[in-house]
């Protein structure tokens, strides 16, 4: 059974253009995948931020920690078990500033566990979530997709490559104040092509 994690990071709650294609794409995908699951997280719904507590105990093995450090990272365990769980993770990502969301970057800081999602070796960091799916669908109001303006793209390709995962693909309606309509269009024929 194909299990897919949804995160919306948008702050809009209505007229959310990445919130809309990405729902789309994920009931597309659903529809593809027969039996499939969907876990859906709204990060825009707001995750704690690290506090040195939590930069310091996310390192100890779970059955090492306290119930107060248990208590510290169960939002964490939470979240990495999602992305853990899933086949396919779609990740709404509007561009705000040329970057990503401030939600969307407190879920990078607790799904990027050492031990649990990355690890290192004498080679280095090594990832330890190949085999996954990633689809990111990204709205900008001027940022073109990788333009030298689009720092979304780069930085969401190296996180989840950091992780392990190098299988990601991107879908695009930017530049929507010069033309929302085609934007969305090409953002839906590629949504289109996905789920073919």
């Amino acid at each position: 059974m194909t299990q897919i994690l949804t995160i919306h990071s948008s702050a809009r709650r209505s007229d959310s253009v990445s919130r809309t294609l990405t729902d789309e794409l994920v009931a597309r995908l659903a529809q593809k995948h027969v039996n499939a699951t969907v876990r859906t997280r709204d990060v825009a719904d707001g995750l704690t931020f690290p506090s040195e507590r939590w930069v310091s105990d996310r390192v100890l093995p779970r059955d090492d920690r306290t119930e107060q450090q248990h208590l510290t990272l169960a939002e964490t365990d939470a979240l990495v078990e999602e992305l853990v769980d899933a086949d396919i993770v779609v990740v709404g990502a509007p561009t705000y500033n040329f970057g990503v969301p401030a939600a969307l970057k407190a879920w990078i800081d607790h799904v990027a566990q050492p031990g649990r999602t990355f690890k290192y070796s004498e080679k280095g960091p090594e990832g330890l979530l190949a085999g996954k799916k990633v689809y990111v669908v990204n709205a900008s109001g001027g940022v073109p997709l990788g333009s030298p303006a689009d720092f979304v793209t780069p930085y969401l390709k190296h996180v989840f490559a950091f992780l392990g995962i190098t299988d990601i693909e991107f879908i695009a309606a930017d530049q929507m104040a010069l033309s929302a309509d085609d934007s969305v269009k090409r953002a839906r024929d590629a949504i289109e092509r996905i789920a073919a």
